[in-house]
């Protein structure tokens, strides 16, 4: 399997090297040559495979070629050693709950599969890689705990400074050893557009390997069909039209989900919820993409004004508007909705929804105003306590806090306050 840049569409790199390089030197995401289905027989009885045979089958097309079978066995026992329970909330709708892992966030699962990737092609390099990322809350803390210790990787986490909760800020920046965080005197979309910049700087490229663990990377994104994958298996008894709601921000999850459409999973329908960063829901009524800059949210991880992966997704259905509006729908909720729809889940059924995973129920219910009948499960893609002061103000209440997270809440912060990309050039440079 080659990948290609969505810039350059020829087929050219391989798994590894696509994985190493973050972004194609032509400033493209890499893309898969092509995506061959699974057997229908796969999908008929999904429900006697585990997880671990279902995430084997659905990425081996993609890796075989870089990864041996065995290694990529054991690169998945060591991603998917939690639960990704479909937990039903109400009469057709259900949340699939991505928080049981480490960092109790969806980006556990690529963080690990890359970072255990990584880990596999650096064995007996003499080159050490430096993983550039930025962050607008979870993707810091999964890609700290991910690679924290791992040999010749070193990690560079961007985040925008006061704009992720104190549980996000502390994932990120208390674990030291080969993990930096620089915290920014600006937006995420400040830091994305930094680290775009330094895979591009040949100043940075000639002397240091740069590599990307945001969603841009084929390793981070790929694996993150898996769930969709488990959420089926479990709700296919129901018998129903299924149709998922992801609450988005970079657009990398649902574009996950739809690879795993691809595959031939089927589901017809994804529901893209997006906080008032409406550059997509407003493309998807109109087919004009116009990026602007991202507005603070208390759905924090989804504040972004220019999602990097809706071109990967324009591209699975050929760019065609009216394609991918059979397929996808988009819908932009305010603060307020987000807090009222957790109050009156919360009044109603007991369930505590972070408000990320409220956006995606407000996305749900709204879809399924004209499609009453289908079996709806919206992405609870972080555990409340990572959001507590949004959660304390609106419910009144203040969840148990998880073993994960007492492990960090007390450590003390060490980041390194940036305001340019000159002062993170220097960095690199001089820590070459």
């Amino acid at each position: 399997m080659k990948f290609y840049s969505l810039n350059h569409p020829v087929p050219e790199t391989s798994f590894k090297e696509a994985v190493i390089a973050g972004i194609a030197p032509d400033k493209g995401l890499y893309f898969p040559e092509s995506i061959t289905p699974l057997p229908s027989d796969f999908f008929d009885s999904i429900e006697k495979l585990s997880n671990l045979e279902i995430a084997f089958e659905a990425i081996r097309q993609f890796v075989s070629e870089d990864i041996p079978d065995d290694v990529l066995k054991e690169i998945l026992k060591n991603t998917l050693d939690f639960d990704f329970p479909v937990v039903e909330i109400e009469e057709n709708v259900a949340t699939l709950e991505l928080f049981h892992g480490p960092t109790m966030a969806f980006k556990d699962v690529g963080a690990r599969f890359m970072a255990n990737c990584l880990g596999y092609f650096s064995q007996g390099e003499n080159e050490e890689v430096t993983v550039l990322v930025a962050t607008s809350g979870d993707t810091g803390g999964a890609v700290a705990n991910g690679f924290l210790g791992v040999d010749g990787v070193n990690v560079v986490i961007l985040y925008p400074s006061g704009k992720v909760s104190d549980i996000q800020e502390k994932q990120l920046t208390t674990l030291g050893q080969n993990i930096v965080a620089m915290e920014v005197d600006g937006t995420f979309d400040d830091c994305q557009r930094m680290v775009k910049t330094a895979f591009l700087d040949g100043e940075i490229t000639d002397h240091r390997k740069l590599t990307s663990a945001n969603s841009i990377n084929v390793a981070r994104w790929l694996p993150q069909l898996f769930y969709f994958l488990f959420a089926y298996k479990q709700a296919k008894s129901k018998g129903k039209e299924i149709v998922f709601s992801v609450p988005s921000g970079n657009f990398g999850n649902i574009c996950a989900g739809t690879v795993a459409q691809k595959l031939g999973m089927p589901v017809k329908h994804f529901v893209a919820s997006t906080n008032v960063n409406d550059v997509v829901p407003k493309f998807m009524q109109k087919g004009i993409y116009n990026p602007v800059p991202s507005i603070a949210t208390i759905s924090n991880a989804m504040d972004v004004g220019d999602p990097s992966n809706f071109v990967r997704i324009r591209h699975l259905y050929q760019d065609d508007l009216s394609t991918l509006q059979e397929n996808l729908s988009s819908f932009s909720f305010s603060d307020e909705a987000t807090r009222t729809a957790m109050k009156t889940v919360y009044s109603q059924t007991g369930y505590v929804m972070d408000p990320h995973g409220a956006v995606g129920y407000l996305g749900l219910k709204e879809y399924q105003k004209n499609k009453p009948n289908t079996y709806g499960i919206f992405l609870e893609t972080a555990h409340p306590v990572k959001f507590l002061d949004v959660v304390e103000e609106t419910l009144g209440l203040s969840p148990e806090i998880p073993a994960q997270i007492q492990k960090v809440i007390d450590k003390e912060k060490h980041s390194i306050k940036i305001k340019t990309y000159e002062d993170l050039k220097s960095y690199l440079l001089d820590k070459n």
